[in-house]
């Protein structure tokens, strides 16, 4: 079994490649950060003998999302699971957010996931196999001020995963894909992103596991301790209006030098 991990240089995605390493995965680990990848190849390596495939890619470049796909055809035959992690946040009010930072978030949480999504899976659905997971977040079920752009990317990845299940479904595929929602999680996330959460953040190795065990029984949105599942529910049974009220209070600003 093979599985490619973007963004897998830190956070979920790093947690998420040494818990597929434990379960008897070979590995493509992908990232921008060479030094971070290479020393994770290093730490797998040392546990076991799986394949670690290490490629760098700046996926927020549409060439290199296909490059990576066509680098990855010719070296093996087939990829049967793919998780889109990489992805990052800002935080602040729209009028006064970086555009370029914007843009790249775009490219990175939307595009990339798209094209990696629609490659890969056409691959899948030929063989009738193998599996996608896409990270998307409890900001995908809401408007999200002070944090627009980010949890509009979000709701991309949380709408664009559901309805290719449903195409999968009415075409009795084989192939699965599920679609993670996690709340606050321990990582550099919230530094990239200058916020700081009202929620305690769960730890990203059990994040990682709890995603991946979730996956492999087929559930399609995995929402992760009970406060976002709560926050699920309450998303939608509360007018947009209201949940935009609320999801303002809850960004606190933090500012990191």
């Amino acid at each position: 079994m093979l599985a490619l991990v973007t963004g897998s240089s830190s956070g979920i995605g790093r947690d998420m490649a040494r818990y597929l390493n434990e379960l008897g995965y070979d590995l493509i680990i992908t990232a921008r950060d060479r030094q971070n990848l290479e020393k994770l190849k290093q730490e797998l390596n040392s546990k076991n003998e799986r394949k670690v495939d290490v490629i760098i890619k700046d996926l927020s470049k549409t060439e290199e999302c296909i490059s990576l796909h066509e680098e990855i055809k010719q070296k093996y035959d087939f990829v049967d699971l793919v998780i889109n992690n990489a992805g990052f946040g800002l935080c602040g009010e729209f009028t006064k957010t970086d555009l370029q930072k914007e843009l790249n978030m775009i490219d990175t949480n939307i595009k990339a996931v798209h094209i990696l999504t629609k490659l890969f899976l056409q691959d899948m659905v030929e063989k009738d196999k193998g599996r996608i997971l896409n990270v998307s977040s409890i900001a995908g079920f809401m408007p999200g001020p002070l944090m627009a752009t980010y949890y509009g990317t979000k709701n991309y990845v949380l709408r664009l995963t559901q309805a290719i299940k449903e195409e999968l479904n009415k075409s009795k595929s084989n192939v699965k894909v599920s679609v993670l929602c996690p709340g606050p999680v321990n990582t550099n996330f919230d530094k990239v992103a200058n916020v700081k959460f009202a929620i305690k953040g769960l730890s990203s190795e059990y994040v990682a596991k709890y995603a991946i065990d979730k996956m492999l029984k087929n559930k399609t949105i995995i929402a992760v301790g009970w406060k976002i599942k709560m926050a699920r529910f309450l998303s939608k049974i509360s007018p947009d209006s209201i949940l935009a009220k609320v999801c303002y209070h809850m960004q606190k600003r933090k500012i990191y030098k």
